[in-house]
């Protein structure tokens, strides 16, 4: 019995590693690595090689802070996404079909980009870069959905983790890589190169078969609750601070890092500079931010962290001013850089958290989509406006009133996630009701 016994414990032991290892090393997480990568480009192309071209091209910077408005697209993606889960191509499925479409839309905008001349056809660029947002965004819906389809319930959490990782990584091409061919090869060449980067996704494993398409929001009425109604069920907190605190809790940072590329050009810095140092010392740091911000987040409270890391965010803005005082220091800008998207990597983690706790699990998705959307629709018209505020009083004075406006986002937490708040999530306060009825 007991050799019976410790061979079947072995054998299960064995079995779970042989888990671990199908779902570390298959295909589908190598799909990830794809679709992660393919994901971020075309919003990389946007947020860190437009402006570093335009700028190279003396376009001011009111002018640049204004092409912020044209990645509205990713902050309504939700309203076109029900045509594609409802409508197929009469290609490669109803995921890779629309992949496909996509990608090949955001390579010929992307690489078409560089044949114009910034000073003379700025109205044609702000058409072809609004093609890439929305077909970018597009993508997203699409990639995002497909990645749902072809991962297991025991594999979301694993490629999830790939897939954001990859996202990131992209950022490198558009962001350092291009920046530094751009320093020896004609624009042309690094639009058409950084085109064919977002290449990937409609080639990689066959889709599933999925559920046919039904009449839900659309068709039928839903009894899906307010974005603030899962708030309240949890305690006090009114909706309109959950709704102004998501406005304002990462507008500070947001608002430093909107023209951050043209900053760096404006002290100064080369290209292959940019790209060596700045890019690379953000990417790690967000990525560090994030991770740090898990491991921490174990050990203390949603609402302690947004706290922590709330500071964390407002105190890495302040070397900004120090910089833009300082001009060209390369140890200056990988220091201030660093800590400032280490910052933005810690608030990001506080702030996701948040968003998840203070929905409803049975309607997760609809709402988290809500909330990101309303984050990213106000922070992209905040955006739109640096240019304008650089431009009137100057480098320094603009990060102090970055500085300023990350403020009210902290004083918020006083109302929506006290230090030492015991509430729980609206879930739990849900499964607790029965013991409380048998209680008395």
């Amino acid at each position: 019995m007991t050799e019976t016994g410790g061979t079947t414990e072995q054998s299960g032991l064995a079995d779970v590693q042989r888990s671990w290892t199908a779902i570390l090393f298959n295909r589908k997480m190598l799909a990830c690595i794809f679709l992660g990568f393919t994901s971020g480009m075309p919003l990389y192309v946007l947020i860190s090689l437009v402006p570093a071209w335009l700028r190279s091209n003396d376009v001011n910077l009111a002018t640049i802070g204004l092409f912020a408005l044209i990645g509205l697209p990713y902050t309504w993606k939700f309203v076109w996404s029900p045509l594609m889960d409802r409508y197929k191509l009469p290609f490669l499925g109803r995921r890779r079909g629309w992949a496909l479409l996509t990608q090949l839309v955001l390579l010929l905008a992307i690489g078409v980009l560089g044949q114009f001349d910034p000073s003379t056809s700025l109205q044609v660029i702000v058409a072809v870069v609004f093609v890439v947002a929305l077909f970018g965004a597009s993508q997203d819906i699409v990639i995002d959905a497909y990645r749902r389809e072809l991962l297991a319930d025991d594999e979301l959490g694993t490629g999830t983790s790939i897939f954001v990782n990859a996202y990131r990584l992209s950022g490198l091409v558009p962001g350092s890589l291009a920046l530094i061919l751009a320093d020896h090869q004609p624009w042309t060449v690094v639009f058409w190169v950084t085109g064919a980067s977002c290449w990937s996704a409609s080639s990689r494993p066959s889709e599933k078969a999925t559920t046919p398409w039904r009449r839900t929001l659309c068709g039928r009425r839903s009894s899906i609750p307010s974005s603030s109604s899962s708030a309240a069920t949890a305690g006090s907190r009114p909706g309109w601070a959950i709704l102004a605190f998501l406005f304002l809790y990462k507008l500070g940072d947001n608002m430093a890092t909107a023209l951050a590329t043209p900053f760096y050009i404006d002290m100064g810095y080369s290209l292959s500079e940019i790209g060596s140092v700045a890019k690379v010392a953000g990417l790690w740091a967000s990525i560090a931010g994030g991770v740090l911000g898990g491991i921490i987040m174990l050990k203390v409270s949603i609402n302690r962290a947004l706290w922590l890391f709330g500071f964390v965010q407002v105190l890495t803005i302040l070397p900004y001013i120090w910089l833009s005082q300082a001009g060209h220091s390369l140890p200056g800008l990988f220091v201030v850089v660093s800590g400032e998207y280490l910052g933005v990597g810690l608030g990001t983690i506080a702030l996701t958290a948040f968003m998840a706790r203070e929905t409803s699990r049975a309607f997760t998705a609809t709402q988290f989509a809500l909330f990101s959307s309303f984050i990213a629709v106000p922070r992209t018209v905040a955006n739109a406006s640096t240019g304008f505020i650089v431009e009137a009083v100057g480098w320094t004075q603009f990060f102090v009133i970055c500085t300023i406006v990350a403020i009210p986002g902290m004083l918020l937490l006083l109302k929506v996630a006290p230090w030492n708040d015991k509430r729980l999530a609206p879930e739990a306060v849900a499964a607790l009701e029965p013991l409380k009825e048998k209680s008395t």
